[in-house]
């Protein structure tokens, strides 16, 4: 009689755990199933050194140079995101970001997937060409997956 008891609690509980997380599932999907884009997002703290500051002068050279049509047409977009101020607190705490980082959020039907390219932003991020290289190459390579 116990196990029966105990097996029907936690069917009964599995069945509204499974309904209450398929009705908020569906309800995200159906506001936005048809964004696709690639948001790049440079965070950084008040102060700032040099590397911060190239990571985010490179990262506007590369989208600038070889992203300038899909900077129009909404493909991409890029935010610069000073982690101190408090209207950031939330988008800070979402990705995690605490002072500078780097991040590719790819966001695909409404999906969001984060890339983050921190480590890679402050090993090359005072060498333009390099950098921009590369984030060239990651960007392309998400965009192909829209």
């Amino acid at each position: 009689m116990k196990q029966f008891k105990f097996t029907s609690i936690l069917a009964i509980t599995l069945l509204f755990l499974t309904s209450c997380k398929d009705k908020e599932t569906s309800q995200n999907l159906s506001t936005n199933e048809t964004i696709s884009k690639i948001e790049v997002i440079d965070f950084h703290s008040t102060h700032r050194c040099m590397t911060c500051n190239a990571i985010e002068a490179n990262t506007k050279f590369t989208l600038d140079t070889y992203f300038k049509k899909d900077l129009k047409d909404g493909n991409i977009t890029f935010q610069v995101i000073n982690v101190d101020e408090k209207e950031n607190e939330k988008l800070a705490e979402k990705f995690q970001a605490s002072g500078t980082a780097l991040f590719l959020n790819v966001i695909k039907d409404g999906k969001e997937r984060h890339i983050d390219l921190t480590e890679f932003a402050f090993m090359e991020g005072n060498d333009q060409d390099v950098f921009s290289k590369q984030l060239k190459d990651k960007i392309e390579n998400e965009l192909k997956t829209l």
